[in-house]
């Protein structure tokens, strides 16, 4: 669980970011989770983009992926979602959150 400081971080390192991943009519399927997966471990935080065509809003679908991969729901505005998840694998941590006081 982030606290309100950590997620303030967060949403400031993901600022700059461009989306790299789209979800569409097609919704949230099992390969969209598997790339998503593939792309936490590489990345620790990512940006995703909600297009008009899906049945489900910018809300719904970060409590859905982070549901799914067991992952921090970070900002959630207009058609854009911001998730983090620490990486399994040292090599690939890229982030230091802020302690917690």
């Amino acid at each position: 669980m982030l606290t309100s400081k950590q997620r303030a971080f967060l949403r400031k390192q993901a600022n700059g970011l461009d989306p790299i991943f789209q979800i569409g009519k097609g919704g949230i399927t099992d390969e969209v989770i598997t790339q998503l997966a593939l792309a936490l471990e590489s990345r620790e935080l990512i940006k995703v983009h909600i297009l008009e065509t899906a049945l489900l809003d910018a809300k719904e679908a970060i409590n859905e992926v982070a549901k799914r991969l067991k992952a921090e729901p970070v900002q959630a505005i207009g058609s854009k979602i911001v998730i983090y998840k620490r990486a399994n694998k040292e090599k690939n941590r890229k982030i230091e959150l802020p302690k917690n006081k």
